[in-house]
């Protein structure tokens, strides 16, 4: 395929501090993965390029990944700057924790007044602590449907279904804007 053929799209991760927005992005890019915890200041964009195959065909997707700290206080600063121009967005929650669940509404208006109507990918990430999970599947499911989006288990650490949000959230935006 073309260089030209090559469609260029900006990614925002969004969800709350200490979801895993970070490890989920280096275990996708750079297949690693560590437990410290290091805070997030003000974004950090990496690049991946994704090949896809869907009803329009084939496509190759350069995944320009903008992650941002989700602190509270600092997000209402970014915000505008951040969403600015974004073609999609991966949605991600701590299943051990339900209030980032219930955060991810606040976030996903504020992408949609920035970016617009933009394809949607929900993580429900940390599935590997199982004995401490506190979000139900269903409940990750019931909020993907009501923004027509697909929803993923997934895990920084084992790897599970990081691959899978990446490539749907980058089928989902190439069949968007493809003519």
């Amino acid at each position: 395929m073309a260089e030209d053929d090559l469609m260029k799209v900006k990614v925002c991760f969004i969800g709350d501090a200490g979801v895993g927005k970070t490890s989920l992005i280096k275990r996708f890019v750079l297949d690693v993965f560590d437990d410290r915890y290091i805070a997030t200041i003000g974004t950090k964009v990496t690049k991946k390029i994704v090949d896809v195959q869907g009803p329009s065909g084939q496509a190759k997707v350069m995944m320009l990944v903008w992650d941002i700290m989700g602190q509270k206080g600092f997000r209402e600063l970014l915000r505008e700057a951040y969403f600015f121009g974004a073609h999609g967005a991966i949605a991600v929650c701590d299943l051990t924790n339900k209030e980032t669940l219930e955060e991810l509404r606040y976030w996903i208006k504020a992408l949609t007044d920035v970016a617009g109507d933009v394809p949607i990918v929900f993580a429900g990430n940390k599935t590997d602590l199982e004995n401490d999970r506190v979000v139900k599947e269903q409940d990750l499911q019931e909020l993907a449907v009501k923004y027509k989006a697909k929803a993923f288990l997934t895990s920084a650490k084992t790897g599970q279904n990081v691959e899978n949000i990446f490539k749907n959230l980058a089928l989902a935006m190439a069949e968007k804007m493809k003519p």
